[in-house]
């Protein structure tokens, strides 16, 4: 009886631990997918200039965030488009990065 008592709470945890693994893979795919289309998007159609530099993926993904920066880089006359997006696993937030180059010469 004290090792089923031992026993049933630890494969508990690891059951626990390994659904959030599982789901924040998942998420981690759809955040990717999401911050691609919006980097082709802005990137593209020479609209990044007015891109806006936060909101959330509403109404499909209003859990999913995000923030873009624009840095100029060192090199030629490209500007750094670096979007943030953060999305919650079991109440606990993750980001992930996504960044590409944009001409800004006309």
């Amino acid at each position: 009886m004290v090792f089923m008592g031992i026993l049933i709470p630890v494969v508990l945890q690891g059951l626990a631990v390994a659904n959030r693994a599982g789901v924040a893979a998942e998420r981690r795919v759809i955040a990717s997918r999401l911050g691609n289309n919006f980097l082709n998007q802005y990137s593209i159609s020479n609209l990044w200039q007015n891109a806006p530099s936060s909101g959330t993926f509403s109404p499909e993904f209003p859990t999913f965030s995000y923030s873009l920066e624009q840095t100029s880089w060192d090199v030629d006359t490209m500007r750094e488009m670096r979007l943030h997006i953060t999305y919650p696993v079991q109440s606990v937030p993750y980001t992930i990065t996504l960044s590409t180059l944009v001409n800004e010469s006309p």
